[in-house]
């Protein structure tokens, strides 16, 4: 009976790797048409060796006598299975839409999910006291798997479903990922319930879901790549909106890939921040005496410390300035971001000082009216945590001397 078990492991196990080749866990950012073509490709023949699986598991799941090995590679299997909506447990049909769940439309015969409107009215603003941005923090023992920097967005897409409409979000997004198998696993049902309870006692409701996210990506074709995991591979995904003071809260909950993977995206709806301004030399003499110093934001390629031809216009209106006032004197100062050794980042600043002075000077600027000096990351103006910070650090600043 033993050998008869392990014997029908063994083939889920080749199933399993199989299919564990088709489909990674992460993949990289392509365009949504070419990732949607391979996954139409593949999606008959997952389907296949998915049925198979759960053809094995009843079989095997009530049966005792294995390995631990092997039981944990069971567990495995079975809770992608859970992931992808073929099984709810072991030997059980996936369940159906019940009260309260939306189902998702049919696709047509091209794959495109036809779609109705989806008024934001119809669900009512919260009460309650919203925590900061993103609200929920990791379940107990889990850790993220991105960085801060790609967790956070201060503007940016994201696609959310809404009844079975495909809904762009533009505004500040936080996108973050779990691996559910790790010290403290989590069952992909257990993932998304604590998500579901903790954003409903947020007075957050669920507008779509949960199903298989497979059915929405043909509405991706021509469309930016996004950066929600569930979007470059199938997930069993729940969506849902908290409205409060007029704005709008999305928030996409999803599991699924092999190893099992939580994937959780939240987009609250606004405009862009303008966050250009037009340098003239007037504004930078303008700044200079308000202030003593200002900074300047010119561009160079990452560890190096050529100017850019994007920054000519830049150190043109600085050459401007220092021809308009000749009693001027400056001292430019270079800064980057946190990224890099301390070491490297001040010797970095420090050429990259001295390179914006060389340019001045070739332009006639008399050298003697110049000093440099390069901080590194040790004078930042912004946390540095995020990409937008980073950004505001890597500067270069003039202060009158």
């Amino acid at each position: 009976m033993v050998a008869l078990l392990r014997a029908r492991v063994t083939l889920i196990a080749i199933f399993y790797d199989r299919l564990s080749g088709s489909t990674p866990a992460v993949g990289h950012a392509v365009h949504a048409k070419a990732r949607h073509r391979r996954r139409r490709t593949l999606d008959n023949y997952k389907r296949a060796v998915l049925r198979c699986l759960a053809d094995h598991l009843r079989a095997v799941c009530s049966s005792g006598g294995l390995q631990q090995s092997e039981t944990r590679m069971l567990r495995s299997v079975l809770s992608f299975i859970v992931a992808v909506g073929l099984l709810t447990a072991c030997g059980q049909q996936s369940t159906q839409p019940g009260a309260g769940e939306t189902a998702p439309a049919v696709a047509t015969e091209d794959g495109a999910v036809p779609t109705t409107g989806f008024d934001v009215a119809t669900v009512p603003e919260s009460t309650a006291t919203l925590p900061p941005f993103p609200f929920i923090n990791p379940l107990d023992g889990l850790e993220t798997v991105f960085s801060e920097a790609q967790r956070n967005r201060s503007f940016d897409v994201e696609y959310f479903v809404a009844g079975t409409t495909f809904v762009p979000v533009e505004g500040r997004v936080y996108r973050d990922m779990f691996q559910l198998e790790g010290a403290r696993p989590y069952s992909a049902m257990e993932f998304q319930r604590n998500y579901e309870q903790a954003i409903t006692a947020l007075g957050g409701v669920r507008v779509a879901g949960p199903f298989n996210t497979s059915a929405y990506m043909s509405n991706l074709e021509g469309r930016p790549a996004p950066g929600a995991e569930c979007w470059q591979h199938e997930c069993e995904s729940s969506f849902y909106l908290i409205r409060q003071g007029g704005k709008e809260y999305w928030i996409h909950v999803g599991a699924g890939a092999i190893p099992l993977h939580g994937y959780v995206t939240v987009a609250e709806r606004q405009a862009m921040a303008q966050s250009f301004s037009f340098l003239t030399a007037d504004a930078l003499m303008s700044a200079l005496d308000a202030n003593g110093r200002v900074p300047v934001y010119i561009e160079f390629d990452v560890d190096r410390a050529t100017l850019r031809p994007d920054a000519r216009p830049a150190v043109d209106e600085i050459i401007k300035l220092m021809r308009d006032h000749p009693d001027l004197r400056l001292s430019i100062e270079g800064h980057t971001d946190n990224t890099g050794t301390p070491e490297r980042n001040r010797t970095l600043s420090q050429e990259r000082a001295a390179a914006v002075q060389a340019a001045l000077v070739a332009a006639g600027i008399n050298a003697s009216r110049l000093r440099t000096a390069g901080f590194g990351a040790d004078r930042p103006l912004a946390p540095g945590n995020t990409d937008t910070d980073r950004a505001r650090n890597r500067r270069v600043e003039l202060v009158r001397l």
